[in-house]
């Protein structure tokens, strides 16, 4: 917006986000593809911000990603528990 020299208050902004998030959201939802019932979890260690981390990813049978979790320590069960619930 600044650069178009349009002001825009932090708070007008926010507002916008409050209004427009479920709005987008449910467009979102909308074109989810869904996913098959098997899937399983890939683990990759991987360097963010200079730091080592694990990244899991929940992967269906088609290849794609379904849910990533990102972790300072190795858990393979707390990634395996949060990818459970995904739909």
């Amino acid at each position: 917006m600044a650069e178009r020299g349009i002001s825009v208050d932090h708070s007008t902004i926010h507002r916008w986000v409050v209004h427009f998030a479920p709005l987008l959201m449910e467009r979102f939802n909308r074109r989810k593809r869904l996913v098959t019932g098997k899937w399983h979890a890939d683990e990759n260690y991987i360097k963010v911000r200079w730091r080592w981390m694990d990244l899991y990813r929940a992967i269906d049978s088609v290849g794609d990603t379904v849910e990533f979790w990102f972790s300072e320590s190795r858990d393979l069960p707390a990634a395996k528990r949060k990818s459970v619930g995904t739909p």
